[in-house]
Formats: structure tokens, sequence, C-alpha cells
């Protein structure tokens, strides 16, 4: 299923020079395929496009940014509604 991941940082927790976005994020997950990133990095927030088989393989590719962040996760469809 696809998901939508809001993600949000303080500057103060900001990864910019510990390593980056990419410590945020377990990228080693069975079960999860980034499908796309964008930042807006002066608002310190990442949006991410995922592919994920469950809930608990997408709560541990989040787990390394759960003392740093907030996230919303909304899941998406690539189909409108059908009426």
């Amino acid at each position: 299923m696809l998901f939508m991941i809001t993600q949000v940082h303080t500057p103060e927790s900001c990864p910019k020079d510990t390593g980056g976005a990419d410590t945020l994020i377990n990228k080693k997950v069975k079960g999860v395929t980034v499908k796309g990133r964008w930042g807006a990095w002066s608002q310190h927030t990442i949006w991410y496009l995922v592919d994920a088989a469950s809930m608990d393989a997408l709560g541990e590719f989040l787990d390394p940014g759960m003392k740093r962040c907030t996230c919303t996760v909304a899941p998406v469809a690539e189909e409108p509604i059908k009426r």
C-alpha cells in the first residue's frame, strides 16, 4: 500500500551536520520501498512516498527519527476515487 509521509524536525534537531536526512529513516527495512523523497529544507520538512507491506514495516522505517521528528502518515492511491 502507498503512504505519503510528512516528517518534520526542529532546527535544533536538524540532522544536517550529523549524517543528513538519511539518519531519520531506516532504508534497509524489508517490506518498504521508497518511491520518492522531497524536502523543504528551510522548513525542516521531508516528504516520502513509500510502498509498505505492513504498518510494522512502516514503523521500523520511521524508527530512527522517532526522537527527533514528528510524522503524519496518510494512505494514498494513484487512481482517483471512482464514482
